[in-house]
């Protein structure tokens, strides 16, 4: 199920679905998938779909993680960048590999311990946690180089938008109308620019802190 035969397949995959930056497809390639998600699940980590880790949250398809990172790193790489929607860790770990500093928030406080564990298993030592409601981002870091958020809101949440430093990116997956759009938000002189990436499907951005 670890098989460098199985990564290579899934990394082929991401390459025809158009992710181009070799060194995320090598940070893929690398990264123990299979150590994200419960033992019941391992046989199917390097598929590209998306699989439950519990309290109503999934790890997202590896391609939604490659797109997500290539889109923020498509103009310039960020030196620190903050992600709101730990998770798995997974899509952390990946950011983790490729700039200088990651700052996760994550609402579920299971989840981040959990996170926590893993990432720490895997010798990561520049990520910063923060059990918190994700949409108040992370102000005392703040301005951040990028943002990434792995739930949906209804908008783009002010908090985030303006902890953005200019020249900074966010990608967001947002509602539009019953569907959701993958979002890229950069912050300019002149304001906040948008542009629609693709269709996606995230479990929805909540308040609060459980």
């Amino acid at each position: 199920m670890t098989s460098q035969r199985t990564r290579a397949r899934l990394i082929q995959r991401l390459e025809e679905a158009g992710i181009r930056m070799p060194e995320l497809l090598d940070v893929i390639r690398r990264l123990p998938r299979h150590l994200f998600v419960d033992e019941a699940l391992a046989s199917r980590a390097y598929e590209d779909s998306a699989l439950p880790i519990g309290h109503g949250q999934t790890i997202s398809q590896p391609y939604t993680v490659a797109r997500m990172t290539q889109a923020l790193m498509e103009s310039a790489k960020p030196d620190t960048v903050l992600e709101i929607g730990t998770g798995s860790g997974f899509q952390t770990a990946v950011l983790a590999s490729l700039v200088r500093r990651v700052y996760s928030v994550e609402r579920i406080g299971a989840l981040l311990e959990r996170a926590r564990d893993r990432l720490r298993l895997l010798e990561y030592r520049n990520i910063r946690f923060r059990h918190n409601d994700g949409a108040l981002g992370w102000p005392e870091y703040a301005p951040f180089d990028g943002i990434l958020v792995t739930a949906a809101p209804r908008g783009v949440p002010r908090a985030l938008a303006e902890q953005l430093a200019p020249g900074g990116v966010m990608i967001l997956p947002m509602w539009d109308g019953e569907a959701q759009v993958l979002l890229r938000v950069t912050r300019t002189s002149q304001g906040f620019e948008q542009e629609v990436l693709e269709s996606v499907s995230f479990v929805p951005l909540v308040s609060g802190i459980g």
